[in-house]
């Protein structure tokens, strides 16, 4: 570096040692470039004129492409997201028609029965109505005894027929009340015995009408289904914004619930990777990992693969369309295959822990009897709670990975709208630095062409001023003398 310094000093030194004088040398040298930047003004200006607007239609240009590449993306963003939307809603759909068809085979399926129950009923209560109808009680016969009575001689009638009328009377209507009262409560229970009748078809009318409204409630949902399938097919901004927005929500959720099976996963590692290590050996590696935790990470990942293909083979997820399309004989027979593989995995985890737990008694015991301690030795009853509870979760958390398949599909589903909608706002935003940079080339061409004309101000001056004085001293100069000497003088500043 102090090489470098010297040797520009000497340069500089040099130069200025072509006149005695140094001051004068950087004078004549001043003055003699000053002069060259004077000659080549235009060319310079061309140059840098034409160098500053190559920049700025390029960047411009460039600007335009990204531009047309990021109203590419949107659009191809916006397909994505419709076609997403209109999977989603078919699934939802077909599954609400499903729903409904379960419901009106259910009911339809018992409506049979519900109507001979309803008919029976019906049958038993009109025939318990026309026995309950009220009867008026007959005449008794002590009327015709009366007519007969006033029709004979009163010469001839005696107190002792008007006792007997009278005795019959009494008798006829105490025979008559009794009658009267005994078809009463005859009526009355059969009015009783219809009770349980009434209840049959209130009940029976009651679910029928719960399943209607259960009709009526899942057709209204299916409607309103429908018509934001509608809005999804036009392709309507407000279905692309609602989707985005849902697209968007669906992800983080997504994110936040496969973190958890990551740290479920992280816990399920630590308890298969030491007895993994006892099992494969700790001290080979292939490459900079261990055997054993290579070993534990494939007994993982199997898991959730398992887990992926149980949930492709109920339905309950679309990551593959092959496994989609089997025939239901082949999906039972896969679903049967893949969950006892879950089992054997899950009861080998268990197995792991367990051994794993014994390890640790060992050490345990071990380091006490190095010490001398017999306190380990005392608390070793209990710890049949951490083995059993180690067995467990080695046991449950296999099938507990398996629902991971559920946010993985949402994850990767909404990935591609999130990815799509980033890249739209860095292409936006690379379009318009791209154009301010065009833009802005352009005002430092001209600025470029200041500075350059900045160490000439006294040639561009004094040409300026002899531009000036030119058009006044054309038209006067034919004039004689006194005229120049006027328009010089008009000329001088």
């Amino acid at each position: 570096m102090a090489e470098h310094e010297s040797h520009k000093l000497m340069s500089i030194t040099t130069l200025l040692a072509f006149t005695p004088w140094p001051a004068v040398s950087a004078s004549i040298l001043f003055i003699l470039l000053v002069t060259a930047l004077y000659l080549a003004r235009g060319t310079a200006h061309q140059a840098i004129s034409a160098t500053a607007n190559a920049l700025s239609k390029g960047l411009r240009l460039a600007s335009h492409s990204v531009a047309h590449a990021e109203q590419r993306l949107a659009a191809r963003n916006r397909d994505v997201l419709l076609a997403a939307g209109r999977e989603a809603k078919e699934r939802i759909v077909e599954r609400e028609f499903t729903r409904v068809g379960d419901t009106v085979r259910k009911d339809l399926a018992g409506y049979p029965e519900l109507h001979r129950r309803l008919s029976e009923a019906i049958i038993r209560m009109e025939e318990q109505q026309a026995k309950a109808v009220e009867v008026p009680p007959e005449v008794p016969g002590w009327a015709q005894a009366v007519k007969v009575v006033a029709n004979i001689d009163a010469r001839n009638a005696g107190a002792d027929i008007l006792s007997d009328i009278h005795k019959s009377m009494v008798k006829s209507h105490s025979e008559a009340m009794g009658a009267y009262r005994k078809s009463s409560g005859e009526r009355h229970s059969l009015l009783r015995r219809m009770m349980p009748d009434w209840r049959l078809v209130t009940e029976t009318l009651g679910h029928v009408a719960k399943s209607v409204e259960s009709v009526i409630a899942r057709a209204l949902t299916i409607d309103r289904h429908m018509e934001e399938y509608e809005a999804i097919v036009r392709g309507e901004d407000r279905a692309v914004s609602v989707l985005s927005s849902s697209s968007i929500v669906y992800f983080f959720v997504s994110l936040l619930v496969l973190a958890v099976a990551t740290a479920g996963a992280a816990v399920n590692f630590t308890l298969i990777a030491r007895p993994m290590a006892e099992m494969v050996g700790g001290t080979s590696f292939i490459g900079v990992l261990r055997t054993a935790d290579i070993a534990a990470l494939v007994i993982i990942m199997v898991e959730i693969s398992m887990g992926l293909f149980l949930m492709e083979s109920l339905r309950i997820t679309r990551l593959f369309p092959v496994i989609g399309a089997l025939s239901d004989k082949m999906r039972v027979r896969m679903i049967m295959v893949t969950f006892t593989i879950l089992l054997l995995m899950a009861s080998v985890e268990a197995g792991l822990a367990y051994m794993r737990e014994l390890l640790l008694k060992d050490e345990l015991a071990t380091s006490a009897l190095l010490r001398g301690d017999a306190t380990d030795t005392m608390l070793s009853g209990h710890m049949w709670i951490t083995t059993a509870a180690q067995m467990g979760m080695g046991f449950v958390l296999p099938f507990a990975l398996v629902f991971v398949a559920i946010p993985l599909e949402t994850f990767v589903h909404s990935l591609r709208t999130v990815v799509g909608l980033i890249a739209i706002g860095i292409l936006r935003a690379l379009a318009l630095l791209l154009r301010v940079l065009g833009n802005g080339f352009r005002h430092v061409g001209g600025l470029a062409q200041r500075l350059y004309d900045l160490p000439l101000f006294v040639p561009l001056w004094i040409e300026m001023r002899m531009a000036a004085s030119e058009p006044a001293a054309g038209p006067q100069g034919s004039r004689g003398p006194s005229g120049e000497g006027r328009s010089l003088r008009g000329a001088r500043p």
